[in-house]
């Protein structure tokens, strides 16, 4: 099953022109700290403030600089 993934692919032509292989981009660094990591950046922030909040110690990351 995972020998069908491992094996690399011939290049692709087109018109005797071969095509560049897919490959990751800034771009996708970008979305994918969009779409994952801001949410759990909020996520955690507004964890941590109802902590804060409720029993008054400070437990964000932020608290161990001030």
């Amino acid at each position: 099953m995972f020998k069908a993934y491992a094996q690399r692919k011939q290049n692709e032509t087109v018109m005797g022109h071969r095509l560049k292989e897919p490959h990751l981009t800034l771009w996708v660094v970008f979305w994918v700290f969009v779409y994952l990591g801001l949410p759990l950046l909020l996520i955690g922030s507004v964890i941590d403030l109802l902590i804060q909040y409720f029993t008054g110690t400070c437990t964000g990351f932020w608290c161990w600089f001030s």
